[in-house]
């Protein structure tokens, strides 16, 4: 199994991505190179530089304004950081379990997203625990919503339930967004720590507005420049877009249905999709997991790809699970 943290180049521009999870920070030019930039693909714990780090199913990536990394490294149960000479420490965790601490004397259960506020405070979402956490700058963990039981209720920090929250997204006003995956719903929770429900309700697919809406498994999540919030449809191989008022659309994908095309719209086909970021320009990238290809959307829907083949594997630079490209 890969687990390593891979780069996609497009001329000089620099994007990190991971296999669940991808970060871009800047729009992209044409010709794509795929190389390693942490990890070698064995499984494991261990910081170091470049490929002598090593990882567990990371997941989800993101980035502060100094260039640096952060990483959800799933199966480690860790939030690991990665400078932009790519050394590799860990910057929160241990063991499996849950508490609030500094470190590594903090510990998390299976953390599935990451997002980082303009103060450089990292915001995780602690699939395992139903919770969401916050780290600052110098390592200090506690819990920012949820209270550790499994289920679905709005209300202030620990008095809201999450059930699986799988992406995570932080917008200018400091508001997170949260896939909540199993709750098939998109909450918002508010600097002072409101947690309400944005859109979904029960698993399904449904266009609407607020709980009209129906998501199946919603898994990531990225603010566009437009300030809508992009989903990562999962169960629904399909990619929408949520206003900050709760309407919701679909932006490119079959509306249920699973296959591989590019196109525009519901022309586009996806494949139990995953991870996404979003550039200057609005254009989106994500992992199209079981198509094993690096895909991009134009803010008009239009679909192409940009890396991967139909078989999964390493030396042809393709996606396989617990690599990060």
């Amino acid at each position: 199994m890969i687990a390593q943290l891979r780069l996609l180049h497009r001329a000089s521009l620099l994007s990190a991505m991971l296999f669940f999870g991808l970060f871009v920070p800047i729009s992209f030019l044409n010709a794509q190179v795929v190389s390693t930039f942490a990890g070698n693909g064995t499984t494991g714990n261990a910081n170091g530089t470049g490929t002598a780090a090593r990882f567990d199913g990371p997941i989800d990536i993101a980035a502060d304004g100094a260039g640096n990394f952060y990483v959800a490294d799933r199966g480690n149960h860790l939030i690991r950081k990665i400078t932009s000479a790519a050394a590799v420490t860990t910057f929160a965790g241990s063991t499996n379990g849950w508490l609030d601490a500094t470190g590594t004397g903090a510990r998390f259960s299976s953390p599935s997203g990451v997002a980082v506020d303009a103060s450089g405070n990292v915001y995780v979402a602690d699939f395992g625990n139903n919770r969401i956490r916050k780290i600052t700058p110098g390592g200090v963990v506690t819990t920012f919503a949820g209270s550790g039981t499994a289920g679905n209720a709005d209300g202030n920090g620990t008095a809201a339930q999450f059930r699986n929250p799988y992406g995570v997204a932080v917008d200018a006003s400091g508001n997170v967004y949260v896939a909540d995956y199993q709750n098939h719903a998109i909450r918002v929770i508010t600097p002072s720590g409101d947690v309400t429900t944005l859109a979904g309700s029960t698993q399904g697919f449904a266009d609407g507005t607020g709980t009209a809406a129906r998501f199946s498994n919603p898994s990531s999540v990225a603010i566009a420049p437009s300030g809508n919030i992009i989903v990562v449809d999962q169960g629904n191989s399909t990619i929408r877009e949520v206003t900050p008022a709760g309407v919701v659309t679909a932006l490119a994908g079959g509306n249920g249905l699973n296959g591989f095309a590019n196109g525009t719209g519901t022309v586009a086909r996806f494949n139990n999709p995953i991870g996404l970021a979003i550039d200057g320009a609005g254009n989106i990238t994500l992992g199209d997991q079981s198509n094993n290809r690096i895909r991009v959307i134009t803010p008009s829907g239009a679909a192409t790809t940009i890396a991967g083949a139909a078989a999964s594997g390493f030396t042809k630079y393709l996606l396989k699970r617990n690599s990060v490209f």
